[in-house]
């Protein structure tokens, strides 16, 4: 008995310096077990089994919790480049804007002059037209329907909200030009005038602005403008050849040559 006591207690012994699991195995295998310390046994067994257990479960915690910081690394990660892009571009995007904010206050201050000058000029505009107006009435009076249409239609774009100042600019110089032409040119064209009281037909020359004369279909009427007198005074049939070869040359009939006209002298000379 005693004998097994010392065995017993040398096997115990020899055990404390193993694993628990490597000594119940040892002891096992011996055959030799201590009945007072079986349940002892058991319990550190299902302590040491549970612990094990437990630190699996721990260990497979602590790699989920290393795989979910990975992602949330690589997400933070992603995140920053993506918030130093947007930085980036916030900077190109707000000297765009400085761009067209300095472009915009340009446009706004040219509008601002545009309609400063649209305000200066519309008066100049309607001088500029009853001017002309004005001339073609003391003019020598030729073409005077197409002139006066010229002049009203002039007036009429400046009635006009969908016709620019630059349209309506270039239409009263357009027509000052063609005022200015009409002395350098020399023209035929047919109108009715009214002779001893009478509405005729009669082929007009006009040669520049210093000879304005007519003559019936027939030849039997010859008369010229008289600009000091402001009327038309009546020719002579000496005069007759001479507008017939004007009015052909005037129609590109002939070829240009001297021709005889009345020409009035101005008061002033």
């Amino acid at each position: 008995m005693r004998s097994w006591q010392r065995s017993c207690s040398w096997d115990g012994r020899r055990a404390a310096g193993r694993p628990l699991v490597a000594a119940i195995a040892a002891l096992a295998a011996a055959g030799v077990v201590c009945p007072a310390d079986a349940n002892s046994f058991d319990e550190a067994l299902e302590t040491r089994l549970a612990a094990n257990a437990e630190t699996q479960q721990s260990q497979k915690r602590i790699d989920a919790l290393a795989d979910e910081a990975d992602q949330l690394l690589l997400a933070y990660t992603n995140t920053m480049t993506q918030l130093d892009a947007l930085k980036v571009f916030n900077r190109q995007y707000a000297k765009l804007i400085d761009q067209q904010s300095e472009q915009i206050a340009q446009l706004t201050e040219e509008i601002d002059n545009v309609e400063l000058v649209g305000r200066q000029i519309t008066p100049l505009m309607l001088k500029m037209i009853d001017g002309l107006e004005r001339f073609v009435e003391l003019d020598v009076p030729f073409l005077r329907r197409e002139r006066a249409q010229r002049v009203h239609n002039l007036r009429d774009a400046m009635a006009k909200a969908d016709v620019t100042d630059a349209e309506k600019y270039r239409a009263i110089m357009e027509a000052y030009s063609i005022e200015n032409e009409y002395g350098r040119t020399i023209e035929s064209y047919v109108d009715r005038i009214e002779i001893d009281g009478t509405m005729r037909e009669a082929d007009f020359l006009r040669i520049g602005r210093v000879a304005l004369v007519y003559m019936t279909p027939d030849g039997e009427y010859i008369g010229a403008w008289d600009q000091n007198a402001r009327s038309w005074v009546p020719l002579d049939r000496s005069y007759q050849d001479s507008v017939k070869e004007g009015l052909r040359m005037a129609r590109k009939q002939a070829a240009p040559s001297l021709i005889l006209v009345p020409v009035t002298a101005p008061e002033n000379l």
